[in-house]
């Protein structure tokens, strides 16, 4: 398939999927705006959470890497020292 037609397959979802939230489906289906907010309602805190937890493992892991990264400079001038008196 063209990716030009797979785009606008794409195109055409997404305005049916807003159009069906805020319309719904005339005589069939209520708009399913409020059913939208009750998923983010509960969906939002949840994804603060784990964006938090990712954040903080990164940074625990950025700060675990700059000291092993110290311990190897300090080393390398400790070596560097030796090689200076000898």
């Amino acid at each position: 398939m063209h990716p030009l037609a797979k785009a606008l397959i794409g195109v055409l979802i997404v305005v049916l999927s807003v159009a069906y939230i805020i319309v719904g489906i005339p005589g069939l289906v209520k708009p399913a705006w409020q059913d939208v907010l009750t998923v983010l309602n509960g969906g939002l805190p949840l994804l603060f959470i784990l964006i938090g937890i990712f954040i903080a493992w990164l940074e625990w892991d950025e700060w675990k890497i700059e000291r092993e990264l110290a311990m190897e400079e300090k080393k390398l001038e400790e070596e560097r020292k030796r090689r200076k008196r000898k």
